[in-house]
């Protein structure tokens, strides 16, 4: 039998690049960074329901504490150094359950909307606001309506950032966070340009002569 329930799914920006860049060990040691982080910040019945790469899937029957734990997980990583930023969405819906698995078109648009949304956002679906016990204690920003594929009509959208005032840089190269510049490699020539390696310095300006 179906029943409604929340959906988070999030992963991470700029994976591909720093798995490229700094290889699997690196790669890897992240990826249980990110489980230990989004472990720590699970709130009342929501939990970790699946891992797939650096893609995860969070599941509550309460719409306010996977909203608590998703607040909790985009503001842990955006004031992680050297980390990656997360992206993804939230929805509420019908499901199927059958084992340990969820199947439905719930799932489906959940993984479409993650797609869209930028880093360091989460997208989140009206059909999430609306069951919400007060969406007006979180800023959240109207992205407009929106169509998905395989999906009729269209959705309308709205975008959770981090709350953190942190001002950050980005490495260009690897894509990860740098929040103490002074343990960062500085461009030789221009300013507020950031990398977190020589290597990673060494290979944008190889890019940059190419």
């Amino acid at each position: 039998m179906e029943k409604d329930i929340c959906i988070l799914m999030a992963d991470l920006s700029g994976y591909t690049a720093l798995t490229q860049t700094h290889g699997a060990v690196t790669a890897a040691d992240l990826i249980e960074r990110y489980v230990a982080i989004v472990e720590n910040c699970l709130v009342g019945d929501s939990h970790l329901q699946e891992r797939r790469g650096d893609e995860v899937m969070i599941v509550s029957s309460t719409p306010d504490s996977l909203l608590a734990t998703a607040v909790k997980i985009i503001n842990a990583t955006s004031n992680e150094h050297h980390f990656l930023q997360v992206h993804g969405a939230l929805h509420y819906g019908k499901v199927l359950k059958r084992g340990n698995n969820y199947y439905g078109s719930t799932i489906n648009l959940t993984s479409r909307i993650a797609s869209k949304a930028g880093p360091g956002t989460f997208w989140c679906s009206k059909e999430f606001i609306e069951s919400l016990t007060d969406a007006s204690q979180i800023k959240l920003q109207s992205m407009g309506k929106h169509s998905f594929k395989n999906i009729s009509g269209h959705k309308e959208m709205y975008e959770l950032k981090s709350e953190t005032s942190n001002h950050v840089y980005i490495d260009s190269v690897c894509r990860m966070l740098i929040l103490d510049t002074t343990q960062a490699v500085r461009h030789p020539e221009v300013e507020g340009v950031f990398f977190c390696s020589h290597a990673c310095l060494d290979i944008y300006l190889k890019d940059q002569l190419s």
